[in-house]
């Protein structure tokens, strides 16, 4: 009895201690895979196909992005073939497949892999993913699906209460350039598309309000938010990552460094994960400066005076990347017959969202719908990439001219904050944005409907 006893112990230590061995060769071989010479990858990637260890595969994918290519290129596209049986033949088709399989856990050892990737590009990425920020248990999305966006944190630097100057002096705009417009309490903004791609963000003050643009340029997304939240002392200041998560920036907060998504204005990791917070959205219009001018002659508008040194002419920024429809970073994010830049106005509101495609708009369209409990009535220009989104009080209305709307007791004015009827009556603006099609779906697409039109 006692030697049968013994032989059971002698044999759970041997497994316990072969088990513990193998969990090191795992950590080993996925460390070769992502930071290893030609030769050691070479093996690595052997021996974990061979064993079948789909726990490093997202090791596997991170070496491919740094590693994948040249001469061990077919080494990792055999490798992860082998493990997923997919066709993915480089960094970003393995991506989406990874993004499609979140089934797929990393192995322990891929945090302190990945975390450390990250350093070498810009030490300061640990500010936000360092220690138990990256703990899964810590996090709103899958660290294996953060990736970094070709830019060190404030590579991309925010435009925090920048020099507007009246539209008199705006000598550098031309009429078709687009603008966010943004008017709030009778203050009128513009800030062009020209000069926000370079910036991607804005921290300013419109109308007494504290206000964040969060503008993914990948994404075709200008989100605005009010920045005074419960809970904190200020105003919050945000600025752009250099990391993005299915091709849609990430941006953080300079209070506590917590990195928030740009699309729903909630954070995903760091201090604020488990605050609750959803930062208020606020209506934001594209339209030309033409148009933005001629219905707002007192608006201000951003000075080329920005304190950096930029490429400001129209047509400049991310010229290649807008003019084609493939995307820069993988998202799978589409569908519906749609193509994933298709450009499209999002609406969310208390009980639903609703995306409608941009072509809905042709011709300045105006649409009466419903989102969730809501009746809504929507403006468009599909030409202008302007749409805004007006409560409609129950009501149906239909275009009646320029900045018009024939409505309950005639005619109705088409205003920045609301819709003013002939009597003075008040409908509420609502907050909506433009984005390509393939960022709604991947960040509210499970919560919308869609417009068939």
């Amino acid at each position: 009895m006692r030697s049968s006893l013994s032989a059971i112990l002698a044999a759970a230590t041997l497994a316990l201690s072969t088990a513990v061995a193998h969990a090191a060769d795992v950590a080993s071989l996925s460390r070769d895979v992502v930071f290893g010479s030609q030769t050691q990858a070479r093996a690595a990637l052997d021996t974990l196909a061979r064993e079948g260890r789909r726990d490093a595969i997202p090791a596997i994918i991170l070496g491919m992005r740094y590693q994948g290519r040249g001469a061990l290129r077919s080494d990792y596209r055999t490798a992860l073939q082998r493990l997923t049986g997919s066709n993915a033949s480089d960094w970003f088709e393995a991506m989406l497949w990874q993004e499609a399989n979140p089934e797929v856990r990393p192995h322990p050892s891929y945090r302190e892999l990945k975390l450390e990737s990250f350093e070498r590009i810009d030490p300061n990425f640990l500010r936000f993913l360092g220690g138990a920020r990256s703990d899964p248990a810590n996090m709103r999305i899958r660290l294996e699906e953060i990736s970094w966006g070709g830019v060190r944190v404030d590579g991309i630097p925010s435009l925090d209460n920048p020099t507007l100057i009246p539209a008199s002096q705006a000598s550098y705009m031309i009429d078709d350039d687009l603008v966010f417009g943004v008017e709030i309490n009778g203050d009128a903004r513009a800030y062009p598309l020209r000069i926000m791609g370079w910036h991607e963000m804005f921290n300013d003050v419109i109308g007494g309000v504290p206000v964040a643009l969060a503008y993914c340029t990948l994404c075709g997304a200008g989100v605005l938010y009010e920045t005074n939240v419960p809970g904190q002392a200020s105003p919050m200041l945000f600025g752009s990552s250099g990391f993005l998560y299915r091709s849609n920036k990430l941006m953080f907060d300079r209070g506590t460094d917590s990195l928030w998504n740009q699309f729903t204005g909630k954070p995903v990791a760091g201090p604020l994960v488990n605050s609750g917070i959803t930062l208020k959205e606020r209506p934001v219009t594209i339209t030309s400066w033409r148009e933005w001018r001629e219905d707002h002659p007192d608006t201000r508008v951003l000075s080329l005076n920005t304190g950096h040194r930029r490429d400001y002419s129209s047509g400049a920024v991310y010229q290649e990347y807008f003019a084609s429809p493939e995307l820069m970073f993988p998202s799978l994010g589409g569908g519906r017959g749609l193509q994933q830049k298709d450009y499209v106005f999002g609406l969310r509101v208390t009980a639903g969202a609703k995306a409608y495609p941009l072509d809905a708009f042709a011709g300045g369209r105006v649409i009466n719908d419903r989102v969730g409990f809501q009746d809504v009535v929507l403006v468009g220009d599909a030409a202008t990439r302007t749409v805004r989104a007006y409560d409609a009080g129950g009501a149906d209305f239909a275009n009646a001219g320029e900045d018009r709307l024939s409505g309950p007791g005639g005619i109705w004015r088409v205003e920045e904050e609301q819709l003013t009827g002939p009597n003075g009556q008040r409908l509420a603006r609502l907050p909506g944005h433009i984005a390509y099609w393939f960022g709604w779906q991947s960040f509210v697409g499970g919560e919308s409907e869609f417009y068939e039109g």
